[in-house]
């Protein structure tokens, strides 16, 4: 009776991490959806900035913007796998519409900090929201102009704008001592293969102990 009992559970447990695995799967098929459908919203035809650019809206739309740079520039602390550290520059940018922050892209630690183009430029890029900030992430260094996270409202505070982001992808003219970092979706969480990988394996596991702990049973039986 008691071995009847421990091969149900056995089974149930079993069944649980098949379960979660299979879920797994289900939610990465699903994921792997929802990138697809970011990518191409990032990369459709740029049109006029809203009026009033909404979070939940107008994540990753396209848009083209004119104007010219006002002064300042906020640095942010990042890492790219070809350059090593740098930072972001994110600069004022005046328009019909009113002052918005413009992410230029990437200059290395060690490089000088380019000027601000002085001329009117044409801008395509992506609006954007980003969530830089983990509860590991340091406060921004304001004072020394060193920033952790793209915090917009910070920001916008600071150099006088609306927290509205633009992420440049191509600007005419272009700065060639800037590198852009167009917005993408790498940088969307998608971690469903590796946890359905480990569901699976915890399902390989018990069932080889459980078979071995049978045999075990058998053999002090006989």
């Amino acid at each position: 009776m008691r071995q009847a009992i421990a091969i149900i559970l056995s089974l149930a447990v079993l069944a649980l991490f098949i379960g979660l695995g299979t879920w797994q799967v289900q939610r990465l098929k699903w994921k792997e959806g929802v990138l697809a459908e970011i990518d191409t919203r990032i990369a459709a035809d740029p049109v006029s900035l809203p009026e009033a650019p909404d979070r939940a809206r107008d994540t990753y739309l396209p848009v083209v913007v004119s104007g010219q740079f006002g002064e300042g520039t906020l640095r942010v602390l990042v890492s790219t796998k070809q350059d090593g550290a740098g930072y972001r520059l994110i600069s004022p940018l005046l328009t019909d519409q009113g002052a918005i922050l413009i992410d230029r892209g990437f200059v290395r630690v060690a490089d000088e900090m380019p000027p601000v183009p002085e001329d009117l430029v044409r801008i395509e890029g992506n609006l954007h929201w980003p969530d830089d900030r983990r509860s590991s992430t340091p406060d921004n260094d304001v004072a020394g102009n060193t920033w952790f996270a793209r915090d917009l409202d910070q920001m916008a505070d600071e150099l006088g704008t609306q927290p509205t982001l633009v992420i440049v992808r191509q600007m005419t003219p272009a700065e060639p001592r800037v590198l852009p970092l167009p917005v993408t979706s790498e940088g969307v969480p998608n971690r469903h293969l590796e946890y359905a990988g480990t569901w699976f394996l915890l399902a390989l596991t018990w069932s080889v102990m459980t078979l071995a702990l049978l045999w075990r049973k058998k053999r002090r039986n006989t």
